[in-house]
């Protein structure tokens, strides 16, 4: 029997949403950058592909989900799933594991109130694997004691002093859009939120400028910093020592350790009852002398390293946070341009590096 139209179009919409769904599982799923945290490596407007294969493939942990969707139904508030049943923990196999440095997306981990698979997608570099040890020096990172790899476009704040008052235009033709800088108060100069070494450089080559400084915190704490910024005396720009744990390490559960590790003990390693107090740690009650860990875990940073919310703020990635490593562009947009001058055409099909 033939069949109506009616049915011809609803089989080509399954047929569709159940090939989108299998490729955005298996293979390719598409991201938007919405904030500055990785720029100049990645700019807000960037469209991607993130690779599933290359770490290897997530089987879902909430089986009961709307199709091509995440958190909620497209336009409301109404939760697109049910987490009544929630799987074990298991990827297939991949291409490589996560490797220092690579651009990395993953669940964010501190989202508790979601499942670990359906937390907000985040993208960062994951400038530290399991096992390394990971310090800041007046903004320097160091990673196993050496100074750590730098993107190309790597950008701090500054504080840029000139002898007049400068518009929109003139930071244009540096780069800087206007959400990128903002003036002081006393109107003597302006802050500069992310910048390059090679634009700073323009900058103080500039007649109407007088003077540009890194803005670096000295030592001291700074209040939201994992583990205990105030407790450990870390800031953004002077952070750690810190070891990231990895699948099988045994620690010590000194006062520190707690401080450093009980977080994620508690929330990513699969234990039903764990409690931290006094500086101790208790799992079903007792009081634990040590512990090994069951996963490996990532320290993440953006690029934008004073404008970014990343592993200095909120801590370890789990591994089984791990969503895929972002593979290239297919698109990009500059919101502060319009028309056809919208599109960034020399990004197309980019690499992420």
């Amino acid at each position: 029997m033939k069949k109506s139209a009616v049915r011809e179009w609803a089989d080509a919409l399954v047929f569709a949403v159940v090939a989108a769904s299998l490729i955005r599982w298996l293979l390719l799923e598409p991201f938007t950058i919405p904030t500055a945290s990785m720029e100049k490596s990645l700019l807000v407007g960037d469209f991607l592909f993130v690779s599933k294969m290359h770490y290897g493939t997530r089987i879902p942990r909430t089986v009961i989900q709307m199709p091509l969707t995440h958190q909620k139904i497209w336009g409301t508030e109404i939760p697109s799933y049910n987490d009544a049943i929630q799987l074990p923990y298991y990827r297939l196999p991949g291409f490589s594991d996560v490797e220092r440095n690579d651009v990395v997306v993953f669940n964010f981990p501190t989202e508790f109130q979601y499942p670990p698979d359906l937390k907000t997608n985040y993208i960062k570099r994951a400038v530290g694997i399991a096992g390394d040890v990971i310090d800041v020096k007046m903004g320097d990172l160091l990673v196993n004691g050496e100074p750590a790899f730098k993107p190309e476009e790597m950008q701090y704040s500054y504080d840029v002093i000139t002898n007049r008052p400068l518009n929109t235009e003139f930071f244009k033709e540096y780069g800087i859009n206007q959400e990128s800088f903002g003036t002081f108060t006393n109107g003597s100069g302006y802050v500069v939120f992310g910048a390059t070494d090679e634009v700073i450089q323009r900058l103080e080559a500039s007649p109407v400028v007088t003077s540009v400084t890194k803005r670096i915190q000295a030592n001291g704490g700074e209040e939201g910093i994992f583990p205990d910024g105030l407790l450990m005396g870390w800031n953004r720009d002077n952070y750690g020592p810190l070891k990231i744990p990895a699948k099988g390490w045994t620690i010590e559960l000194t006062n520190e350790n707690v401080v450093k590790y009980g977080s994620a003990i508690e929330h990513y390693e699969g234990l039903e009852n764990v409690e931290m107090k006094e500086g101790q740690l208790f799992i079903d009650g007792v009081k634990a002398e040590s512990y090994t860990f069951k996963q490996d875990y990532y320290f993440m940073m953006g690029d934008n390293r004073h404008d970014s919310l990343d592993s200095r703020y909120w801590g370890f990635v789990p591994e089984d946070h791990i969503v895929g490593k972002a593979w290239f562009l297919w698109l990009s947009l500059d919101k502060y341009e319009s028309m056809f001058n919208k599109i960034r055409w020399n990004r197309f099909f980019k690499g992420i590096e």
